[in-house]
């Protein structure tokens, strides 16, 4: 059973809610639609992928035959050398609309530092993303994925991390394709920092994506930041939001996976955080644990979102 939200828990994220400007009823959705809608990162199969189980070309057909899944969020790496090649991707976005799966985003590493303090890679950087802003253009995604990584004081990265984003959106709106920022280590995992950055880049194409467990600032000194604190205060920016899952209770049996919640993140809390902001887009499942298989972790995920969107639905 979901468990309900203590009190002091409660003040917590009223209070972080307050502090995004988010304190007010959960907002409804149209009549016809429901509060959110579920999609299926690629990274929840990482290790399937590289193991060679499953090629990038067939990720649509896998999320729906065998998860029930009809939107998918792309990782680059699992294409790393296809950005440009016109025959993969017309392949790829035919086998997805064959399926009748939506391709919504593209999450995108290994092309440099969007705050990188050298201008000069700064701007390397940048340009390239514009392949992938391209190829999420081709395959009809609203939006890429980016990281924003820097270096320097607090202050010198967010005008760094800004700068770039900026002139990457630029590129990105150009082509109506969304520029949008995970917190993913470093200051990108201080909520506060963030939000600084996209009031600093401010443009209707940069967004955010939060995601539900990558609040790491240094895991070395074991500093993290207050994940419900951080998703509120970076949802007024969101355009995707990373339901990130590790591992599950473990006195339930595997029968009863349906009835397990993550032990990381109360997704029931986190939810109603995300609804606040008159979310009610896609809540992509990013399966990162360890102590089931991938296929288990997914699904275990989506019975835990579907069960927490029938409660927030009575609401």
């Amino acid at each position: 059973m979901l468990l309900p939200i203590r009190r002091r828990d409660f003040l917590k994220v009223s209070a972080a809610l307050a502090v995004a400007g988010l304190a007010r009823p959960l907002a409804k959705a149209d009549d016809k639609k429901p509060l959110f809608e579920i999609s299926l990162a690629e990274w929840s199969l990482h290790r399937t992928i590289k193991e060679g189980k499953l090629d990038n070309l067939d990720f649509a057909k896998a999320a729906k035959h065998d998860y029930g899944i009809n939107a998918i969020e792309f990782v680059n790496q699992f294409f790393k050398d296809k950005a440009k090649n016109t025959e993969y991707l017309t392949e790829l976005k035919k086998r997805a609309d064959g399926e009748g799966v939506k391709m919504l985003l593209i999450m995108c590493d290994g092309e440099g530092a969007l705050g990188d303090a050298d201008e000069a890679k700064r701007k390397t950087a940048i340009e390239n993303h514009f392949q992938w802003v391209e190829a999420a253009k081709f395959l009809g995604c609203h939006s890429i994925r980016v990281n924003a990584q820097s270096s320097g004081s607090y202050d010198e990265q967010v005008d760094r991390a800004a700068d770039g984003l900026r002139k990457l959106t630029e590129f990105g709106a150009k082509l109506e394709v969304n520029v949008i920022v995970e917190n993913h280590g470093g200051l990108s995992s201080n909520g506060e920092w963030l939000a600084k950055v996209m009031k600093k880049v401010d443009h209707k194409r940069c967004g955010t994506l939060p995601d539900f467990g990558n609040f790491a600032i240094n895991k070395e000194k074991k500093e993290w930041y207050d994940r419900y604190k951080g998703v509120a205060e970076l949802m007024p920016f969101a355009k995707a939001v990373s339901a990130k899952s590790y591992d599950f209770e473990e006195s339930k049996p595997l029968t009863t996976i349906d009835t397990r919640t993550d032990k990381e993140t109360d997704f029931l809390k986190m939810m109603k955080i995300v609804l606040a902001a008159g979310y009610h887009g896609y809540v992509g499942i990013e399966y990162e644990g360890t102590k089931v298989g991938e296929p288990e972790g997914i699904r275990a995920t989506k019975k835990l979102l579907e069960r927490v969107l029938a409660e927030l639905s009575k609401a």
